[in-house]
């Protein structure tokens, strides 16, 4: 069988995993028996496409690389909206990749429910529909008898959340604590090293690290987001965002980093759940860890999150969090798991 492919969103990281797919094409189809054909894209800035027989790939990295807009593909169908992709194309994969509303969760998150309302699977690196409404997605996937599968929402292609419910299948985590922005953790690594927060900020700005408006990661807005999606998915908590305690780093100072250097510790952004009288409590803020925690050896712009299981005790999976091709393996191992 031919899996057809159509991604919504087709920035960065849409990019990324077709790239991808197209070198590792032969090896999907000898080792996994897996054939693809990518169909349809459909992106807010670059336009969109559909070629029932297939997109000739090379092609439409040409064109973007030309400056020119998807809708000049010769001989398809183009113009069309993501929901009209979604429901009229032969897909029966759709790739969502488009930006991220932690608030709302659209427009991804109307993405998503056409997708499984449809009978299409789904894979995504979007956080707004799992933080949003993960238990609905679940429930309409299961209906309608297919997947919906967001690793890379969490530690991008380290494997947070197969990691849970798949190698720990049978273990009850009531538990846990965890590095998952790797911007705060580089500027709080450069702390350390005696910069200040702002010196910190502009050199995780250059380095790629940091957005020119980094609010997101400073004021733990991306780490709460991700806080959700653990406690909910891995926890069964159904929270909603509003229920994670969120505090970033901008009020650090360099003093701050120093003293806790001197107490053998070392500042951290935590995010972190924990089953307490059966509720469960999620938070997201800085803590002082202790340096002989597997979390305080952790620098830069890696991540790092440790399970508390009834059966292991705690297990900690380390790796990077961001990053094109590290994303672009989340969907891959994301889409593998749904063909096998």
């Amino acid at each position: 069988m031919t899996h057809r492919l159509a991604f919504i969103g087709f920035g960065v990281v849409g990019q990324g995993f077709a790239d991808i797919l197209a070198k590792k094409e032969e090896t999907l189809r000898e080792k996994y028996n897996f054939d693809f054909q990518i169909v349809a894209i459909s992106d807010m800035k670059l336009g969109s496409v559909y070629d029932p027989e297939g997109l000739d790939m090379t092609k439409i990295f040409e064109m973007i690389e030309n400056g020119q807009s998807l809708s000049e593909y010769p001989d398809a169908e183009t113009g069309w909206e993501p929901i009209e992709t979604i429901e009229e194309t032969n897909s029966d994969i759709i790739v969502e990749v488009t930006f991220t509303d932690m608030e709302t969760g659209g427009p991804a998150l109307d993405h998503v429910r056409t997708a499984l309302k449809e009978g299409k699977n789904v894979i995504s690196t979007n956080k707004g529909p799992v933080a949003q409404k993960i238990t609905e997605l679940q429930r309409l996937a299961e209906e309608n008898n297919v997947e919906y599968k967001f690793e890379g929402t969490v530690l991008s292609g380290t494997p947070a959340v197969n990691l849970a419910l798949k190698n720990l299948a049978g273990c009850e985590i009531n538990k846990f604590k965890g590095i998952v922005n790797g911007t705060t953790n580089y500027i709080l690594s450069k702390m350390e090293e005696g910069m200040d927060y702002e010196e910190a900020l502009q050199k995780a700005q250059k380095l790629g690290y940091a957005e020119a408006d980094p609010t997101g990661d400073v004021e733990g807005i991306d780490a709460q987001g991700k806080t959700l999606i653990l406690a909910n998915t891995v926890m069964d908590a159904d929270i909603d965002l509003n229920e994670v305690e969120r505090e970033g780093i901008t009020e650090l100072t360099l003093d701050d980093v120093q003293k806790a250097k001197d107490e053998g510790k070392r500042w951290k952004l935590i995010s972190k759940a924990e089953v307490e009288d059966d509720a469960i409590e999620a938070k997201v803020g800085p803590e002082k860890i202790p340096l002989d925690h597997p979390l305080a050896g952790v620098m830069g712009p890696t991540n790092a999150l440790t399970y508390t299981t009834d059966h292991l005790g705690d297990v900690t999976i380390i790796g990077p969090g961001a990053g094109k091709e590290e994303t672009g393996y989340a969907l891959l191992v994301d889409l593998l798991s749904i063909v096998d």
